[in-house]
């Protein structure tokens, strides 16, 4: 019945707009319906549309066993396209049948009118460029976007996207960090491995980590991609400002990583993000036909290959560092944020270290080339970032505690390999462990502490709260032993004279009696 409801009303909405002058495609854009529904349900009359509403339908769908999977993200997020909910299928369902992007586009616009779940409408458009010879160009362009972690906290990432303009294959990298020069050279080789191939010409965006300025069309580049480019031999084109329909193909690429990929996926990891973004490139974005080409991208790439350049591995110019000078108190200032070093770094006589970025880090060094320590970037201004392990020196102290508290147990031998298990396993917290230890020991009997520390130590149980609960249940245990009291049994209670009793002898057998009796059997 709410079907055939549902039905009806979009068919008298479609009327109603049409009646009151709206056009075809702004009633299809309004109800989230396909231009052709619209026209199809203009051209047919009140009876006509009633009868075939009423009259039952015995075809069975393809798709139906997935109705309430579609119908359950559909109320979710009403936006979804035909296209993403295509993709969530295949991913969800291994089985999911072999078919064409129409169907399943049916399929969903069926379930929006069946439960009056209409799209919201997006209203930006690109404009085409002619189509190239294969192998001439690749563009590039990056995007970034709020997820949500599985601990539902808000996570910014940014992507690195890549496509051949002919076949439209694409190459997708993600990171968790704003993008380095270094980052985005490494990107390029991994989407040239991708490929097998080079393209002659790379189309860009005027990217800060691409470029210095640009000098009416004189491109300074930096000198880090200068001196890549140089080596690659890649010939550049750089978009002219508020000009992205030069770019259009890439501009493309990046909406749909957001709107298919993206959309509503939990945020695990970076690993794990990159690992099912390269499943999904394979199942769905190189893997279907292209909306403007027809041509499924896959395809299309073996063609291609026969025009790209030969790519080869390089191998990578070492960066050049530059020194900074340590602070007294030591920490180094790296663009606009304060690093920590190792305390007694200064004191030691370093007064300089190198520098270097490199995938998101901070590596830090003496004059040498020796490492000294290793920092996650800072994207933000005027931070502290201070690693816990470069304090103060506090191992000879714990090696001090150790050597006490396993002095309390009646075998320290076997106290301190347990305490020394308990520092390996939880180094940030061996201090307070060992302070519960310390406590615990001293409200115990000895008994009681030996039991306990054999049981630990026999089950691998490396916590001093355990260590402690297992002694309470020690203490329970011996409350609830019950007390065995002595009674005194009266032989008479009921006789005064009950002491004559005592003098009475029982009557003993004759052993000789018994042997006769054997005897004769």
């Amino acid at each position: 019945m709410n079907y055939y409801l549902s039905k009806l009303m979009t068919y008298h909405e479609v009327h109603k707009m049409y009646r009151e002058g709206s056009s075809i495609r702004k009633i299809s854009d309004h109800l989230g319906l396909n231009w052709r529904t619209v026209k199809k349900l203009l051209s047919k009359d009140d009876r006509s549309y009633q009868k075939e509403l009423e009259a039952p339908s015995s075809k069975k769908k393809l798709l139906d066993p997935y109705r309430d999977f579609v119908k359950e993200k559909l109320s979710l997020y009403n936006d979804t396209s035909a296209a993403q909910m295509s993709d969530w299928l295949k991913e969800h369902y291994p089985d999911f049948p072999d078919v064409s992007p129409k169907t399943v586009f049916n399929f969903v616009q069926g379930i929006r009118m069946e439960f009056s779940i209409p799209k919201e409408a997006n209203g930006r458009d690109f404009q085409m460029v002619p189509e190239l010879p294969y192998g001439e160009q690749a563009q590039v362009d990056f995007g970034f976007y709020n997820m949500t972690t599985t601990q539902n906290r808000q996570k910014k990432v940014q992507f690195f996207t890549f496509i051949l303009s002919r076949s439209r294959y694409k190459f997708v990298l993600f990171s968790d960090v704003p993008f380095t020069t270094a980052m985005v050279i490494s990107a390029h080789e991994q989407a040239f491995s991708f490929i097998s191939g080079l393209p002659r010409e790379i189309v860009y965006d005027q990217d800060r980590l691409f470029m210095v300025s640009e000098n009416l069309g004189d491109i300074v580049l930096t000198a880090e991609f200068s001196s890549y480019v140089r080596d690659r031999g890649i010939k550049l084109h750089f978009c002219r400002r508020s000009d992205p329909q030069s770019k259009g193909k890439v501009e493309n690429v990046v909406k749909y990583v957001k709107q298919n990929f993206l959309y509503n996926r939990p945020y695990r990891d970076l690993d794990t993000l990159n690992d099912e973004c390269r499943a999904w490139l394979f199942r769905t974005a190189n893997n279907l036909p292209h909306g403007t080409t027809k041509l499924v991208p896959q395809q299309e790439l073996a063609r291609e290959q026969l025009f790209l350049e030969m790519w080869y591995e390089i191998a990578p110019r070492i960066p050049i560092k530059k020194l900074y000078a340590v602070h007294k108190d030591n920490k180094v200032s790296y663009r606009g944020n304060f690093y920590s070093v190792p305390i007694g770094t200064y004191n030691a006589g370093t007064v300089k270290v190198q520098l270097i970025e490199h995938g998101g880090k901070l590596l830090v060094s003496d004059l040498s080339g020796k490492e000294i320590c290793t920092h996650d970037l800072c994207s933000l201004k005027g931070k502290k970032v201070i690693l816990r392990s470069h304090g103060r020196d506090m191992e000879p102290r714990i090696a001090e505690t150790v050597d006490r508290v396993s002095a309390l147990f009646e075998d320290p031998g076997k106290a301190k390999q347990w305490i020394l298990a308990i520092k390996l396993h939880k180094k940030r917290y061996i201090r307070d462990q060992l302070q519960m230890v310390e406590r615990t020991v001293k409200d115990n009997s000895a008994a009681q502490i030996s039991r306990a520390l054999d049981y630990v130590h026999a089950n691998n149980i490396l916590s001093a709260t355990d260590f402690k609960a297992y002694l309470e249940y020690i203490r329970s245990e011996k409350k609830q032993e019950p007390e065995l009291d002595t009674k005194i049994i009266r032989l008479n209670p009921l006789d005064g004279n009950s002491s004559t009793q005592l003098d009475i002898e029982p009557q003993k057998s004759d052993l000789g009696d018994y042997e006769v009796l054997f005897g004769n059997n």
